[in-house]
């Protein structure tokens, strides 16, 4: 079984214009950030403890960075740990693209009854695929039959009733309604114990992770100590968080029209992704790597390849601010 999220799909560059990108413009999110830029642009990996919701602790973290704005990219349940990726100023707005990278949790499940355990792993690994889920009773959204997907179920350990498993789905799934789903399945009924989240996209358990505690030593080692080093090191620019969305880069002329708004002409691209669907959720980025918005593809990334002018993209959500590249741009209806 392949235990992959949709954050894993591999991509090509694909080259569609030659252009160099001027030095004196802009950050490459490759090099150290000044602070000031990072704090307005980054995203925490949070370890969220049980106990606190995950509007609680993103406010905590807002408090801490004395942050106008602050925003988590996905709902934990108060009893619920793990990775809770908390966007800071800008990279707020950047957190409605982890939607679609999947999500994985460790699960702690207790069976009702004894099964033997040849059926348990059988009928873990027919939850596999699209699944019909109604959200459970306590739970903040409609309840109404939705489609969800399973990306991989692993079987860790079972020790009587207990199972211990590894999932990775798509957002919005509620494990409680699958372990209960799994229980009915088995005939023996079966709740969910424990769980916590492993990763996020291109967030995991094993990188960047931080508690609440972590961050504010790190925040009185800047402040006190002028080390900005722990820092640095909790702090993920946002491109980090957008690292799974395939890409258009666009060239130094295009950057501040698309700042202002402005939709993508196929004259301002110079690189681009494979594998571009139209209707695609896309980053468009300089050419420095730096996230300028999210966007929504019109064309596929042979059409893109192949389009002399036209719209290509249309803008749905800044990030970058205005400014940091220069407005080159004509009165046009797109950037280009």
């Amino acid at each position: 079984m392949s235990k992959r999220l949709p954050a894993d799909s591999p991509r090509e560059v694909i080259v569609k214009a030659i252009d160099e990108s001027n030095p004196s413009y802009g950050y490459s999110p490759k090099e150290p950030l000044p602070i000031e830029v990072l704090l307005n642009n980054a995203v925490v990996s949070l370890d969220k403890p049980a106990g606190p919701t995950s509007h609680e602790v993103a406010t905590w973290v807002r408090k801490m960075l004395d942050s106008k704005r602050v925003g988590h990219g996905g709902t934990l349940d108060p009893g619920v740990t793990g990775i809770l990726p908390v966007g800071i100023g800008n990279a707020t707005k950047a957190m409605q693209a982890l939607l679609p990278a999947g999500k994985e949790y460790i699960c702690v499940m207790e069976l009702h009854h004894n099964a033997e355990e040849t059926e348990v792993r059988g009928i873990i690994e027919e939850f596999v695929g699209k699944i019909y889920q109604k959200p459970p009773l306590r739970s903040s959204v409609k309840r109404v039959l939705r489609v969800r997907e399973i990306y991989y179920n692993e079987i860790l350990e079972i020790k009587g009733r207990v199972v211990l498993f590894r999932v990775g789905c798509q957002a919005g799934t509620y494990i409680r309604k699958l372990c209960f789903d799994i229980g009915e399945a088995l005939g023996t009924g079966a709740h969910m114990r424990e769980l916590r989240r492993t990763r996020v996209g291109p967030f995991r358990e094993d990188e960047h992770l931080c508690s609440l505690y972590d961050l504010k030593d790190a925040l009185h080692f800047w402040k006190e100590d002028d080390d900005d080093s722990e820092l640095r090191r909790y702090l993920q620019p946002v491109e980090f968080a957008l690292s799974h969305l395939p890409f258009i880069a666009v060239r130094d002329s295009a950057v501040e029209a698309l700042c202002h708004g402005a939709d993508l002409a196929a004259n301002g691209i110079v690189t681009l992704s494979s594998g571009i669907g139209k209707g695609d959720m896309i980053v468009l980025v300089t050419q420095k790597e730096e996230a300028i918005g999210l966007a929504k593809s019109k064309m596929t990334s042979d059409a893109i390849l192949k389009a002399r002018s036209g719209i290509v993209a249309t803008t749905e959500r800044v990030l970058m601010e205005r400014g940091r590249y220069p407005a080159m741009w004509k009165r046009r209806t797109g950037a280009e």
